[in-house]
């Protein structure tokens, strides 16, 4: 399957999980708002994640996958078997001790997470009972990471992007769901979350099965790690905890240091990388997963030239998707945000608020996607200890710039610090590839990202444009009933997208016949 087509399809599936996501957000905002039980429950639901983008999706997939893909080529289906029922079989044994320490130390934890909680102790317990009920997620959804690793090696791309689907139909359900015994539904919700963790499992665990992949489960966890294989898997995993989520790990240094800006401040960057998510998710998660197991065949049997040529194509589709993302988003943040959220409990001062740190983190958007593009290059050549280097001096630059814009700029300063730190990592990835001779930024390259810089440019002018002249007719759009605000904002996007396709043309950003047949091109080769 091309590079084009393994995109698309993880993106189609990953854009139908944010969509849900989004019904599912919108359902939080208007049951629980942007006040104290909203900010308890966001660091709940934030603490599985983090260390699932951390040790699963990032550390593990990142050294698993391309040994996988290794063992796939050079000695079969059947040793590839054999090794991923070993690394399954790690994986849970020390996850599940790990969720047990982090279960009976989860007040120190929260207190870590959310120091300005402290003085709030009822929030402080609201917190810490629904984190230890939200916090079994991490062992099921790694399991689901692995499963997906799998899949993704065997170049089945649907399935894993579609599992997310699922938590989200979960959590929408359980806010209409009453238990006698649960005395607030943000209890439903953090229960909703482990239960979808078993549900994709089986979902999942379904599709191996019907690729007759045999995975054994292996007790003797001793011995296992004494394999060779199994060490090299851990010496590639202990620096890819941070190398694969420097993303993950700003969002958490947001969280800590929001937590001393006020109550809602946790609630509006959620709401706002919530947003962010949506292309970052579709487009930047697309380009990582169905990059890694491709470009490792590639380096694996030595086509260096081939090699290039996909990262190319990783960086300028990337690019291509994010960056008129970034400034349409940037454009229509408030009216966006006033249509999915401001309903119930989250009136005007919270759209205000969430949409003002949309702007903030909008302007690193297409960064941090290059930097999904440009990641596996390490990863592929078994190198996750480059990535650790370049996480920590964004790590650094993250807090040092979150403590200075706090103060002044608020939740709004600290979105910005995380933007500035996608910068600084994308700075990085660069001139590490272009020093070890893995990648260069080509002169032709660069040609293309600044005529789709211009291209977008023009159609965040035509949107705004289009806005003002609707102002003018309905004096304020956004007072009007949902479905009139619904349909204007679906004209103003096509508007976007129309401008934008024009502009691309002429400037030559995107020659649609190329694209057309990377998209169509059949076979094995990556295009």
């Amino acid at each position: 399957m091309s590079l084009l087509k393994s995109v698309a399809t993880f993106g189609s599936f990953t854009l139908l999980s944010r969509i849900t996501g989004f019904f599912r957000d919108m359902l939080l905002a208007r049951f629980l708002g942007a006040g104290a039980i909203a900010d308890a429950f966001f660091v709940a639901f934030k603490l599985p994640n983090l260390f699932r983008s951390l040790f699963a999706e990032g550390a593990f997939t990142s050294a698993f996958v391309p040994l996988l893909s290794q063992k796939l080529v050079n000695e079969g289906k059947e040793s590839a078997e054999k090794f991923a029922s070993r690394a399954i079989s790690v994986l849970i044994f020390f996850l599940l001790i790990f969720t047990i320490i982090i279960e009976i130390f989860m007040p120190e934890l929260v207190i870590l997470m959310a120091p300005g909680f402290i003085d709030q102790p009822e929030k402080l317990e609201l917190t810490i009972n629904l984190s230890r009920i939200t916090f079994p997620f991490l062992l099921l959804v790694s399991i689901v990471s692995f499963q997906s690793g799998i899949l993704n090696t065997f170049n089945k791309f649907a399935a894993p992007a579609a599992a997310p689907i699922i938590l989200n139909l979960m959590m929408i359900g359980a806010v209409f769901v009453y238990f006698p015994f649960i005395n607030s539904p943000v209890y439903n919700l953090s229960l909703s979350v482990t239960v979808a963790g078993l549900i994709e499992i089986i979902w999942l665990g379904y599709f191996i099965k019907k690729l007759k992949i045999k995975l054994t489960h292996y007790f003797n966890i001793k011995r296992l790690c004494q394999s060779q294989e199994i060490k090299i898997l851990f010496k590639r995993i202990t620096p890819g905890i941070l190398g694969a989520g420097i993303y993950q790990i700003n969002m958490m240094v947001d969280t800590i240091i929001v937590s001393l800006v006020g109550t809602g401040a946790i609630s509006w960057l959620y709401y706002a990388n919530r947003l962010q998510q949506l292309p970052l998710g579709v487009i930047g998660a697309a380009i990582g997963v169905a990059l890694l197991p491709i470009l490792s065949k590639h380096i694996k049997s030595e086509n260096a030239q081939e090699a290039t040529r996909i990262q190319n194509n990783a960086v300028e589709y990337g690019a291509l998707l994010s960056i008129p993302s970034a400034f349409a988003l940037s454009v229509l943040a408030t009216p966006i945000i006033n249509i999915l959220f401001q309903h119930g409990k989250f009136g005007e001062f919270e759209t205000e608020m969430t949409a003002q740190a949309v702007i903030a983190y909008t302007i690193g958007l297409p960064v941090y996607v290059i930097v999904k593009a440009l990641a596996p290059n390490f990863f592929a050549r078994g190198d996750t200890k480059t990535p650790v280097k370049y996480s920590i001096v964004a790590f650094v630059a993250n807090i040092t710039f979150s403590i200075i814009l706090m103060k002044p700029f608020g939740h709004v300063g600290i979105a910005a610090a995380t933007t500035i730190a996608a910068f600084v990592s994308c700075g990085q990835y660069i001139h590490g590839l272009k020093k070890r001779g893995y990648w260069i930024l080509s002169a032709k390259l660069q040609k293309k990202l600044l005529m789709i810089i211009i291209s977008s440019l023009v159609m965040s002018f035509a949107i705004k444009g289009g806005e003002i002249l609707i102002n003018n007719h309905y004096a304020n759009w956004l007072d009007l009933n949902f479905s009139k605000k619904i349909i204007i904002l679906l004209g103003l996007c096509i508007l976007g997208v129309v401008t934008f396709g024009i502009m691309a043309k002429l400037t030559k950003a995107i020659n649609y016949q190329e694209l057309w047949q990377a998209f169509t091109k059949k076979g094995n080769k990556s295009a």
